[in-house]
């Protein structure tokens, strides 16, 4: 008799233990020890890929925060966002070697996650700056970047002598994360110098270092003083020190990249946000409805001022502003005329977030394309 029942209370015990361990769903609290964390990223990291390389310093610091030891992670790069079978293989690859977060940091990942988020249930799909999400295991996330980007624009404003402020823009007008931040910059800079204009040049590529290069140094040519960007290179930046004029950098503080003309980067602080991220997952609070985080939080600003370039009363200007945005002030308030005449946005309301982020296809009426 014992020998029939021991191996079936072994198989029994192992049963419960397994049972255990695939019990855990999101929502639920997940020991430290037990998380794994599959990262893709579209591009190489190094300093000249500056929106790969925020996000990558971003998940080292959420891991340096949490504790996390390397072997808590699998990181899959040069994953090409147009290549959605490469996209859909190296998520597999990730839950295959027992994920249950996976942080997709671009646009182009969305449509694989909310496929691979329906199939795998147990798995937290985190994906960045798109507008999908479910109601239980797939969220997506973005810095209220057009914060930071308002500030930008007072920086470019007070500094222009030309009026003509110039703008490398990944995407065209339909993409709102793009051109959101191209309006909020311009909102920015008609506060403090309405005369002036924005002019775009825009490469349809996130990472184009040459696209990105003809297209600044057109804008310089055509009479700009100023260049900002929404691409992930420095290029822009460096195309800028070399006409002789200013610029604005993103994603990273592009100032050593191209140290005269720099005056300041709008950047994303995301380790801010991937340690709460993934510390929700550990806690068992996390949440899939769409997470905005901005200057309260920490997540977005611009860097300090390069003082040697910025006009004066720069920093007062932006400290004020920055005191605005704190104390509620939404940078899409109100009413406000688009380049070809329509009126977006209802007097006295502010436009939402998801609106936004994934709403705007207009450009406001100083952009000039």
């Amino acid at each position: 008799m014992k020998k029939v029942l021991l191996p079936w209370l072994l198989v029994s015990l192992l049963m419960t233990g397994c049972a255990k361990r695939e019990a855990w769903k999101p929502g639920m609290p997940l020991p430290k020890e037990r998380i794994k964390i599959g990262v893709i990223q579209p591009n190489r990291i190094d300093r000249a890929s500056g929106y790969d390389y925020a996000h990558y310093t971003g998940t080292l610091e959420a891991q340096k925060a949490l504790a996390l030891e390397d072997d808590q992670f699998i990181r899959k790069f040069n994953v090409f966002e147009d290549d959605s079978a490469a996209v859909e293989a190296a998520m597999r690859d990730c839950i295959d070697a027992g994920v249950n977060l996976i942080i997709a940091v671009s646009w182009g990942y969305m449509d694989v996650c909310e496929k691979l988020a329906a199939e795998f249930p147990r798995v937290i799909f985190a994906h960045a700056t798109g507008y999908k999400f479910n109601e239980s295991n797939f969220t997506h996330y973005s810095g209220r970047l057009y914060q930071a980007r308002y500030l930008s624009g007072i920086v470019a404003g007070l500094k222009t002598r030309t009026g003509k402020i110039g703008f490398v823009a990944a995407m065209g007008k339909d993409n709102s994360e793009v051109t959101g931040g191209i309006n909020a910059f311009a909102l920015g800079v008609e506060e403090v110098n309405p005369a002036a204009r924005i002019y775009l040049r825009r490469t349809y590529s996130w990472f184009d270092p040459m696209g990105e290069t003809v297209a600044a140094k057109y804008l310089a040519d055509e009479g700009c003083d100023v260049i900002a960007q929404h691409c992930n290179t420095p290029a822009p930046q460096i195309a800028a020190q070399n006409a002789g004029i200013y610029g604005i950098g993103f994603n990273s503080d592009m100032g050593s990249d191209a140290p005269h003309a720099v005056i300041t980067s709008v950047v994303v602080n995301w380790g801010a946000f991937y340690t709460l991220l993934v510390k929700s997952v550990i806690e068992g609070t996390f949440d899939p409805r769409p997470h905005f985080y901005g200057l309260v939080e920490g997540v977005v600003d611009i860097t300090p001022l390069n003082e040697n370039l910025a006009a004066p009363g720069t920093a007062q200007a932006v400290e004020a502003a920055r005191d605005r945005i704190r104390g509620g002030f939404n940078v899409f308030d109100s009413l406000m005329e688009t380049n070809d005449g329509r009126i977006i946005g209802v007097e006295g309301k502010t436009l939402s977030d998801p609106e936004i982020l994934g709403g705007i296809n207009w450009y406001y009426r100083t952009v000039v394309e």
